[in-house]
C-alpha cells in the first residue's frame, strides 16, 4: 500500500509523463511492482465519478484532469492565469530569473518547500519555460521571452545587481550542499 501512495505522489507533482521504469529506479522498486501499483491507480481514478484520471501511453504515465470536467478546470484556470502573482510563485520566479537555467530539485533546494504547483502555474502563463538538459538530466526552467518583454528588458541579464545575485554565496553553498549529499 505504501508504494502505490508514493507513486500517487510523484505522478501529481511530475510536470511530465513518466515511464514505470523511471518511477521505479527514483524508488528503488523493481519495475515489475510499480507497474501492477499503476494499473491498481488506474482503477481507483480511472472512473465516472472520480476528477482525475491515470494516462497510460505506451511506457508513459501521467495523472490528468477528468476530460468531462474540461469546461470547468478551463473556466478555473482563465480565474487563476488573470489575477495576481501569489508570493510564492514571485519568489519561485525571482529565483529562476536569476538563477536559471535551475531544475526543480535544485529551485526546491533553494526555496525550502515543493515547488511542483507554482512551477506548473508559472509555466500556464508563460512566464517560464522548461526544457530538456543533457547535463542534468532532468527538466530545467528558465525565464521566458514572454516574461522577459513583460520587464520591459531584453535578456535576464539586465535585471537589478543581476550578476551579484546570481553568484550570491548563500546561493552557491546551499546548491553545493545539495550536490555533496547527492
Amino acid at each position: 500500500m505504501e508504494l502505490i501512495s508514493q507513486i500517487e505522489s510523484i505522478i501529481f507533482v511530475a510536470s511530465k509523463p513518466l515511464s514505470a521504469r523511471q518511477i521505479a529506479k527514483a524508488l528503488g522498486q523493481k519495475t515489475a511492482d510499480v507497474e501492477l501499483a499503476l494499473e491498481d491507480l488506474k482503477a481507483k481514478y480511472n472512473q465516472t465519478a472520480s476528477g482525475l484520471r491515470i494516462l497510460h501511453e505506451g511506457e508513459d504515465y501521467q495523472m490528468a484532469t477528468n476530460p468531462d470536467n474540461s469546461a470547468a478546470v478551463d473556466l478555473f484556470i482563465k480565474d487563476e492565469a488573470a489575477g495576481e502573482l501569489t508570493r510564492p510563485q514571485l519568489e519561485t520566479l525571482t529565483v529562476i530569473a536569476y538563477r536559471g537555467p535551475i531544475t526543480r530539485p535544485e529551485l526546491e533546494q533553494i526555496r525550502g518547500v515543493n515547488c511542483a504547483i507554482i512551477l506548473r502555474n508559472l509555466l500556464m502563463r508563460g512566464l517560464i519555460d522548461e526544457h530538456e538538459d543533457e547535463k542534468k538530466i532532468l527538466p530545467v526552467y528558465s525565464l521566458s521571452m514572454e516574461a522577459v518583454r513583460h520587464l520591459g528588458i531584453s535578456s535576464a541579464s539586465e535585471l537589478p545587481d543581476y550578476d551579484s545575485l546570481r553568484k550570491h554565496e548563500y546561493l552557491e553553498n546551499t546548491l553545493n550542499t545539495a550536490e555533496q549529499q547527492s
